[in-house]
């Protein structure tokens, strides 16, 4: 069995555009299915696809170790997140070929099953992006959360930090903690809540008086609470702070996660699957993790077969702890991939078709041509000017 073509597919999700990457064999009917959706990163990503494909055109798809190995290696540059994310949309379509070359589910190529079924949880709007982004007022916090509850979830994350530098004022760290409190209180005790900080503090000392504001609320745990170069400032808060602490959804490759699990940096690790490699190597994050007792949260808000690949992925991870989706993100969302499994509001059961188990409507991707997505982060910018992050 040989590779005989790779090509990337852009599908305009209004928010974002998902990229699919299809990896065709010599065997008749026998294609693999990937995505690598970066987000504001699109054509470049496509680009890298393209220059990334005939490094193993020619080779068997079933040898994903050493295809990986190439991909990464004979570039001879070092790849950052748009080339990772170029590698893991191919290593991905390459584990659906294996499932399907030997008719089993991914998940049993990768170690077997550890659960019968994964927790999921999602944001505002049911993966509606301006909802998450842009709800800042506590009465349709509370109506938004209510809704996620209404829908079936027992989880729901939440956006709520405003935009900030190294300081903010007390009525901003007031307003967030009483958000938090308000949708604690509409959700009721049962339903866990996560609080993205979106690494929008710019020292320790901001971000741990966010926290100790939105701490009576009880969260599950508090998202990038820092940006990710400063993992020595989200160490700290770790170690200090009465909450759980996740981070890792900006780290590429295990090479990343490596000083942050020595330095224990987070209680939970959120790595993205779509951009950390590709499932092999998101296994070994996990075992790294596992090793220090880090649980998994893996980051997907991306397209269908994202969440498909974290399905199979989270079956089979014995430190899974709950994964993040999008479903809700465009209404069109079950036309252009047919999931293995009938999926459920806050669960999601084990697939058993071949490969990752998929069907994927090409005459459905045609009609959501690529589109320049919204730039959230032009918002993120404080009344004196000062640009901070989104």
């Amino acid at each position: 069995m040989r590779i005989t073509g790779i090509k990337a597919q852009i599908c305009n999700a209004e928010m974002r555009n998902w990229v699919f990457v299809r990896v065709e064999t010599d065997v008749p009917g026998l294609v693999g299915w990937g995505e690598a959706t970066l987000e504001w990163k699109t054509r470049a990503v496509v680009g890298a696809i393209e220059d990334l494909a005939p490094l193993i055109i020619g080779r068997d798809p079933r040898d994903i170790e050493q295809c990986y190995q190439v991909l990464t290696r004979h570039g001879f540059w070092r790849l950052g997140v748009i080339g990772m994310s170029a590698v893991s949309g191919i290593e991905i379509a390459l584990w659906d070929i294996l499932g399907k070359s030997l008719n089993v589910p991914v998940w049993r190529l990768l170690g077997g099953k550890c659960r019968d079924h994964i927790r999921t949880y999602t944001h505002l709007g049911m993966g509606d992006m301006s909802s998450v982004y842009e709800t800042t007022e506590e009465a349709r916090l509370v109506e938004r959360g209510r809704a996620v509850v209404d829908a079936g979830y027992d989880a729901v994350k939440v956006v709520s930090i405003p935009y900030s530098h190294y300081t903010a004022s007390n009525r901003a760290l007031d307003s967030t903690g009483r958000m938090a409190m308000a949708l604690r209180e509409a959700v009721g005790p049962d339903v866990d809540i996560m609080i993205d900080f979106h690494g929008r503090p710019a020292s320790v000392a901001l971000a741990r008086d966010f926290i100790q504001a939105v701490a009576p609320c009880r969260p599950l745990f508090i998202e990038e609470p820092l940006p990710p170069e400063n993992m020595a400032g989200i160490a700290q808060l770790t170690a200090s702070m009465p909450v759980h602490i996740a981070a890792g959804e900006r780290l590429i490759g295990r090479q990343n996660f490596i000083d942050a699990v020595e330095r224990r940096a987070f209680h939970i690790a959120q790595p993205d699957i779509c951009h950390v490699g590709g499932l092999s190597e998101a296994k070994k994050i996990a075992a790294l993790c596992e090793s220090a007792g880090i649980g998994m949260a893996p980051h997907n808000p991306l397209g269908p077969i994202a969440g498909v690949a974290a399905l199979h992925f989270g079956i089979s991870t014995p430190n899974f702890i709950i994964q993040e989706e999008m479903s809700g993100a465009v209404p069109w969302y079950d036309s252009v991939v047919e999931w293995p499994i009938e999926r459920r509001p806050g669960r999601w059961d084990l697939p058993e078709k071949p490969g990752l188990g998929i069907e994927v409507d090409e005459a459905e991707i045609e009609r959501h041509p690529f589109a320049p997505e919204i730039l959230h982060a032009a918002n993120a910018v404080l009344a004196d000017g000062t640009v901070v992050d989104w």
